[in-house]
């Protein structure tokens, strides 16, 4: 679904160069830091701005080969951009006709009145969430096979988030070739929905796992001094000196559990694992 190599764009104080894919069938996360360099990713692979290298392929074809008729396939959320604050919903079903052929007129009312938005009230009086999620109906509106969704859960609360994330879930359950591309900065939203997540900082991917295997192999480990002196280093990522000693992360859990039933093992949740990758250091 979309495939990119060695994506390199330069500015004056920042630099990317990122790999990655998305797979038919699944949602991909992209997590980082603000300034990481996902929205930079995301506006390569849409066309936006203009690669210094690399190699883009979004459904088979390069950004600039896209037609119109190929556009239809995506939805698109990102998260400066919006529809204008001086129209109302009912001013934006008229122009989502006239942009996707597909566009399900039905579906997207029936999930406005899910989602409390009032077709007649202007945008720009809209909260922060009721524009979001605004923005990801019409996205997921037009039959779309391949979804690029840049932080659409932010300035949504708890159960707003939820919402948004079972909607997400359905378009996929709808046809099983559709993808997701997906940011946030809220790890617990791809820890639930993310079939696996590419952890990026710097303009740089530090990490990829299939989010079953961070979850379930990834940990820490707290070593007093002595301990982590005789520690077998081979599975260790990264370490960090503590008061105590150190906080060690590992993506092999049960390797360290069973060979070192004295060591503190604790669950490698994202944000530890995120904090660890980006602050620990090498072996």
């Amino acid at each position: 679904m979309l495939k990119i190599e060695n994506l390199s764009k330069q500015y004056s104080t920042f630099s990317l160069d990122c790999s990655m894919e998305v797979r038919p069938g699944c949602i991909t996360g992209l997590i980082g830091q603000n300034g990481a360099g996902k929205s930079t990713t995301f506006k390569a692979v849409l066309g936006l701005i203009h690669p210094d290298g690399g190699q883009i392929d979004v459904l088979g074809k390069k950004p600039q080969d896209f037609t119109s008729q190929d556009k239809q396939k995506l939805g698109v959320v990102l998260s400066d951009s919006g529809f204008s604050g001086y129209l109302s919903v009912k001013d934006v079903i008229p122009i989502l006709e006239g942009l996707y052929r597909s566009f399900d007129r039905k579906f997207f009312l029936e999930q406005m009145q899910k989602f409390n938005l009032p077709e007649d009230k202007k945008i720009r009086e809209f909260s922060t969430g009721m524009k979001v999620k605004l923005k990801v109906l019409a996205a997921i509106s037009h039959d779309a096979k391949l979804l690029i969704l840049d932080e659409p859960t932010a300035g949504l609360d708890v159960i707003a988030r939820d919402e948004l994330l079972d909607l997400l879930r359905e378009f996929m359950e709808r046809d099983g070739e559709r993808s997701i591309l997906i940011s946030s900065h809220i790890s617990t939203d791809l820890e639930t929905i993310c079939d696996d997540i590419y952890m990026i900082h710097d303009g740089r991917i530090i990490l990829h796992e299939d989010t079953d295997v961070l979850l379930s192999d990834y940990a820490l480990l707290k070593a007093e001094e002595g301990q982590y002196a005789k520690l077998d280093k081979r599975y260790i990522l990264r370490t960090k000196r503590e008061s105590f000693g150190y906080s060690c992360l590992t993506n092999q859990k049960q390797f360290y559990a069973e060979n070192y039933p004295e060591l503190a093992v604790e669950r490698g949740a994202i944000d530890e694992v995120i904090k660890m990758m980006i602050r620990g250091d090498r072996i």
